[in-house]
């Protein structure tokens, strides 16, 4: 089963002005497309060919190095196209919000607490909403990690490397973080992963 790049759900427009076309661009066919060719010909002839993305993450965590940072990197991808949607953020499903109600005081602090997630991961990686021991928890990673590979399942993430953000916000993170939580989140997509990650 070899890595496959895959289409955005929505037109490269579709998330202006919180995401504009050009960083959609280079974003998707540049930078993603590479983590998938560079993936696959680093599974070649490796015990991991032919297992699920998922399986290629935790089993070259520790071991092959760059495996590893290009599948993570495929795996967060294919899952940070999916998060987000043309005219996302809004309220969120009420079982979702619920559960981080419970688990992280309030929708406020949650989101207060992912930002400050990404704005305080040094360098580049991805800040988190993950369920861990059954709780939502929030979490970051540097470079293609991502909370598989910690024992929990990500149900949101945004890439804070500086190719997903430099073009439409040169270096204010923070401001970038918020759009993202306020405008873009595909809060139906982190309920499904929500409710698989409990089942």
């Amino acid at each position: 089963m070899s890595f496959t790049l895959p289409e955005l759900p929505y037109a490269y427009d579709a998330l202006q002005p919180y995401m504009s076309k050009e960083t959609l661009e280079f974003h998707h066919d540049k930078h993603h497309a590479a983590y998938v060719n560079t993936g696959n010909n680093l599974l070649k002839g490796t015990e991991f060919e032919g297992k699920s993305v998922e399986e290629v993450v935790k089993g070259s965590y520790g071991k092959n190095q760059a495996l590893f940072n290009n599948a993570g990197q495929h795996y967060n991808h294919i899952h940070f196209w999916l998060w987000m949607k043309p005219n996302g953020g809004g309220a969120l499903p009420g079982k979702l919000e619920k559960k981080i109600i419970e688990d992280l005081g309030s929708v406020d602090k949650m989101k207060e607490d992912f930002i400050q997630a990404g704005v305080g991961q040094f360098g580049s990686g991805w800040a988190w909403l993950a369920v861990k021991d059954g709780k939502i928890a929030i979490m970051k990673t540097p470079n293609g990690e991502n909370p598989l590979v910690h024992g929990a399942q990500p149900i949101l993430g945004c890439d804070v490397w500086e190719h997903s953000y430099y073009i439409d916000y040169r270096n204010r993170r923070p401001d970038y973080l918020k759009a993202f939580l306020d405008n873009l989140v595909n809060w139906e997509h982190v309920e499904e992963m929500f409710e698989n990650a409990t089942k």
